[in-house]
């Protein structure tokens, strides 16, 4: 018999392959908006959609890798995980206001 957190825990992997999957597509569109008619806000789109995808990615694994690592370890882990994220807003940012 299969326990209600091995249930749990499926659920939440296919929900972060999910997202991973929708920030990918979002990143491929962009990329071929970009491509169609090139101008320096859809490269921002394009590249902030990237590393957001990058961050979705990076935390689904840091998550995993991290759960029985040290205190400190899990917190730069985390760092690390947020940064791609940070700097795919930023770039979202700036193509909506250059």
């Amino acid at each position: 018999m299969v326990d209600a957190a091995t249930v749990a825990r499926g659920v939440l992997l296919l929900m972060r392959f999910v997202v991973f999957g929708l920030s990918l597509g979002l990143t491929v569109i962009s990329f071929q908006a970009y491509r169609k008619r090139p101008s320096q806000r859809l490269q921002y789109a394009f590249l902030g959609f990237a590393f957001l995808s990058m961050g979705v990615a990076m935390s689904s694994v840091i998550t995993q890798l991290g759960a029985g690592a040290d205190e400190l370890v899990r917190v730069f882990f985390q760092m690390a995980g947020a940064l791609p994220l940070i700097i795919g807003f930023s770039m979202l940012y700036l193509s909506l206001y250059r």
